[in-house]
């Protein structure tokens, strides 16, 4: 298994995306101006600087700490494509500037926020996958005790 810190911090940074994706989302369906749109968007930017945040704890731990095999080993393609995906899930899509209004810097925060939401889709699948598929020890490593 992995460390109880790093369990946490994964579910803790499960729970903070959830609220990211919330928040902007519960955005759109509010009307412009009023203050409950601009307070979901508040939220929004709060909890994805917590998020950056968090990637860089995340990141020391998993430098410092060490990953438990996976018992049965899976195939060669699927340790490469899993190693791929993770280094995706640690680059965080950078916070827009508050100056930044340009359309191309909003629709490349956006972008890169839709390719992380489809990373962490793919990783939660893989680790059903893994469970209920293939029957290895994958997501167990990182379940609560």
């Amino acid at each position: 298994r992995y460390s109880r810190a790093s369990i946490a911090m994964h579910w803790l940074m499960v729970a903070v995306f959830v609220g990211v994706y919330g928040a902007i989302n519960l955005s759109e369906l509010l009307d412009k101006g009023t203050a409950a749109r601009q307070l979901a968007r508040n939220w929004h930017s709060m909890l994805g600087l917590t998020v950056f945040a968090l990637v860089w704890l995340r990141l020391a731990l998993r430098l410092w700490g060490t990953t438990p095999a996976i018992v049965p080993a899976p195939p060669a393609w699927q340790e490469k494509l899993g190693k791929a995906v993770h280094g995706g899930l640690y680059l965080p899509d950078m916070p827009l500037p508050a100056v930044a209004q340009a359309r191309l810097v909003k629709e490349v925060h956006e972008w890169l926020g839709n390719l992380g939401y489809a990373l962490i889709g793919g990783h939660a699948v893989a680790a059903l996958w893994h469970h209920y598929g293939m029957r290895d020890n994958t997501l167990r490593r990182m379940w609560f005790r």
